[in-house]
């Protein structure tokens, strides 16, 4: 791989443009992601604490933010040095474009996430897995269709959004499209590699097969397999940013609500920060808000520097893909960071509010997809349709519904589009909506 070729600001369907000088591509990515109504939903989405009742607690929204926000620094950071080491680049791209480029990604890293956080992906898969009424579809899909659905995966789902027409047309560029793509390949891939960090999960359903190929081949990512790739160089620091964020930060959340301890809170920002902790000048701080979010800032200062480091120091490994592990699992503070990994799932993602709300979703999604994907696709299954069948249908937004008419022939298709609709909800709006078409409450008038 080579970085003029990476650093493509390409968009699907356009003429390649020359690189501006004002306002980049990729800085018009950021803003277009930024105004999209997906984006806007995050802010009412489950990060780790579900519909938080702090307002400090991070949402989707505020985690995306500052993931892009790190990311936008690990960018500009790395492409200095990257542009020093390759003269020939400096007359087409600053160090900005690199930047711009790793925080348009980040920004977008979590944008195909359901409601319910994680537990979304699983209520999804779950309903095509075990629910009667989602098993019927599988002698109407393919085995790789059929992957997807029983998959669900808010990464591929993230890509398939920011490349559908009625989003605004994003149409982002294709270095942006492929620094966000972590895990470059297909659903149904039997023999995984597992000492690959890019095939731990899969970045794209068999609908934008195609679509990934085209930006595949632009931006020159390497070719494992069918419809397997390696990843673009920067999505390690989108992948680096994501990782610190939620590390920290969720730390900080969990501190705030009283399930990790001050103490062991600060021992652990301590491992991080080392003889960069002044523990005398941290006390003089009245706030004990305020001394965990000092810690935790000193703290994604020196993690951004590891992970510049460790980079940079394999940049030749990166661009041949040979290097294919996550930089925070390999920087000097990664066993911090695995503590600090364990804390989390024992104290903060496996308490009892935390459990509640997700067991609320293994309920809440399955009984919307049952509903809707019925009204979608029952005469595909031989039934005639219904009264409340078609009722149900006219509760689909209209961008849905123009999909389904006139874009969509498959049953596959026909769910996926379902899908687009039910992952995209709030929190809010998924919980409002099941109760009232299951009808355990009404519309107010």
């Amino acid at each position: 791989m080579n970085w003029e070729q990476l650093l493509s600001n390409q968009r699907l369907g356009d003429k390649p443009k020359e690189h501006a000088v004002s306002r980049s591509a990729f800085e018009q990515d950021y803003d277009r992601i930024i105004f999209s109504h997906p984006f806007r939903r995050l802010q009412d989405k489950t990060q780790v604490h579900p519909l938080p009742e702090y307002d400090f607690v991070h949402t989707r929204l505020t985690h995306s933010l500052e993931v892009s926000s790190v990311g936008r620094s690990l960018g500009k950071i790395v492409g200095q040095t990257i542009l020093e080491r390759n003269q020939q680049l400096g007359s087409k791209f600053s160090f900005h474009d690199f930047g711009a480029i790793v925080a348009a990604a980040s920004l977008a890293h979590d944008i195909g996430n359901p409601p319910f956080g994680h537990s979304g992906e699983d209520a999804i898969s779950e309903f095509f897995k075990f629910h009667t009424a989602g098993r019927l579809f599988k002698d109407h899909v393919s085995d790789w269709e059929w992957e997807d659905l029983t998959h669900f995966e808010g990464n591929a789902q993230g890509f398939r959004i920011l490349n559908k027409k009625q989003y605004q047309g994003l149409k982002l560029t294709c270095a942006t499209l492929a620094a966000f793509s972590k895990y470059p390949r297909k659903s149904l891939l039997p023999d995984v590699d597992k000492s690959r960090r890019s095939q731990k999960k899969y970045g794209f359903f068999q609908s934008e097969k195609d679509v990934f190929g085209i930006i595949a081949d632009n931006v020159g990512l390497i070719k494992r397999a069918d419809m397997v790739w390696g990843r673009h160089p920067l999505t390690f620091l989108v992948e680096a940013a994501d990782d610190i964020c939620y590390q920290l930060i969720d730390l900080e959340d969990g501190c705030r609500l009283g399930l990790v301890s001050y103490e062991d809170t600060v021992e652990l920002f301590a491992g991080i920060l080392k003889d960069k902790l002044n523990r005398t000048k941290l006390k003089s701080i009245s706030s004990i808000d305020e001394r965990i979010g000092t810690l935790r800032a000193m703290s994604i200062g020196c993690l951004i520097e590891e992970c510049r480091s460790l980079f940079l120091d394999n940049e030749t490994e990166i661009l041949s893909g040979d290097f294919d592990v996550a930089l925070a699992d390999s920087i000097l503070s990664a066993p911090v960071l695995n503590e600090i990994s364990n804390i989390s799932i024992s104290k903060i993602y496996r308490s009892r509010k935390v459990m509640e709300t997700e067991t609320a979703g293994f309920d809440v999604l399955p009984g919307l997809m049952e509903t809707f994907t019925q009204a979608i696709c029952e005469q595909d299954l031989g039934k005639e349709a219904s009264k409340k069948a078609k009722a149900t249908y006219r509760l689909l937004p209209p961008e849905i519904r123009n999909d389904l008419e006139n874009e969509c022939g498959s049953v596959y298709e026909k769910l996926m589009s379902c899908i687009d609709f039910i992952s995209g909800m709030t929190d809010t709006y998924a919980i409002s909506l099941y109760r009232k078409i299951k009808g355990i409450s009404l519309p107010h008038s």
